[in-house]
């Protein structure tokens, strides 16, 4: 598998991640995947290890769950969960929920302790093909705990999102 996720705001690139996976089936419907993350920011990056599961949980939930540790002993988790609406055979709405859990402080990364960040977002894709598929969607995203603190005003923030589903 390969995941990649990135923010640009105002022309700049605010941070963006690229995940190298390798999934091994488990069960008809479940993945575990193990693998490398590697973040990139303007002032800095930062490489994870990932260990994780995706699937399809009852009720057709698109689920993944992954464990993310770092060199200095960080750890992350994060938590996905999508469903699909089909609107047409090629329209599909997908609402969608995120969450982010850290193990430490890491106030120069701007991360709390805690459930630091979830995001709730809403999706409108056109499948090409099943292996590809751009959509254009809204997204909220609220910060909580010390990861709030450090944010400031930004700690909440609604935007609008673009991209590309692809398979290979």
């Amino acid at each position: 598998w390969l995941r990649t996720d990135g923010e640009r705001s105002r022309g700049r690139t605010e941070s963006s991640s690229l995940e190298a996976l390798y999934g091994r089936s488990v069960s008809p419907w479940w993945d575990v995947l193990v693998g490398v993350r590697q973040d990139f920011r303007p002032a800095d990056s930062r490489t994870w290890a990932a260990i994780g599961i995706q699937g399809l949980a009852p009720y057709k939930f698109e689920s993944s769950a992954t464990l993310y540790m770092g060199s200095g002993g960080q750890v992350l988790a994060k938590a996905e969960v999508e469903y699909d609406v089909l609107l047409t055979n090629r329209l599909i709405l997908q609402p969608l929920l995120e969450a982010t859990v850290a193990a430490k402080d890491e106030p120069e990364y701007g991360i709390g302790r805690g459930l630091n960040k979830v995001e709730a977002g809403l999706r409108l894709r056109y499948e090409f093909s099943r292996r590809f598929a751009p959509y254009i969607g809204i997204s909220h995203e609220r910060m909580f705990g010390d990861t709030a603190d450090y944010a400031g005003d930004h700690a909440r923030d609604t935007r609008w999102v673009a991209g590309v589903r692809m398979w290979f």
